[in-house]
């Protein structure tokens, strides 16, 4: 069983994932990042004003993304460059990914990215104030990626809310269940996993 999981930057997605990860342990559940994915800054984007665009579909290897995706679902294990974004280009850590009953996906184009949307069994939906996304990603982006202020804004205006608004929203309706991120989340999360022990049990994983 395939678990995505989408949502806009600074929506807590990578939270969700870890969360189910510590839920299921015992099933040994393969943890998917579509960031690992990311291209080498050189063949990045870059806007109008010469600045990358890390928020585009095109940001990301999607083929490989892809095939990797495909072959853990077919009981492969497959090789892929953890992406942490301050590490020196190539110093990435290369990390194996090993098949398992269940597999959860997180990543921005989730759904815009036709193959792999066709291969999740379950998807989730991250709904949070946009106001508490930027937060979170102004906090983010300061403490751990050194960005200031004013480049995290521009960033905010000129690529995330276009790339949500054209590659993420269009989606939201055909996810199969909104977590809606908010003081509420722990009863959210509950309520997620009913749904999935629900979905497990009928697809006897």
């Amino acid at each position: 069983m395939i678990i995505g999981i989408c949502g806009g930057s600074g929506s807590g997605k990578t939270t969700l994932l870890k969360r189910l990860a510590a839920h299921f342990e015992h099933m040994k559940p393969t943890v998917f990042s579509m960031d690992n994915y990311y291209l080498p800054i050189e063949e990045q984007f870059l806007d109008q004003n010469g600045q990358v665009n890390f928020d585009l579909p095109t940001a990301l290897d999607e083929q490989q993304l892809i095939s990797d995706l495909r072959r853990l679902k077919n009981g492969e294990a497959i090789e892929v460059k953890e992406y942490h974004f301050n590490a020196p280009p190539g110093k990435n850590v290369l990390i194996t990914l090993e098949p398992s009953p269940v597999i959860i996906v997180e990543g921005l184009f989730l759904f815009h990215y036709k193959e792999v949307r066709e291969m999740l069994d379950f998807t989730v939906f991250m709904d949070v104030d946009p106001q508490t996304q930027l937060d979170r990603r102004l906090y983010r982006d300061q403490e751990t990626r050194g960005y200031s202020r004013e480049a995290i804004l521009y960033q905010w205006e000129h690529h995330v809310i276009p790339c949500f608004e054209q590659f993420l929203m269009p989606y939201e309706d055909i996810a199969d269940f909104h977590f809606k991120n908010d003081n509420l989340a722990d009863q959210e999360f509950d309520r997620l996993l009913e749904s999935l022990s629900h979905k497990l049990e009928c697809s006897n994983v």
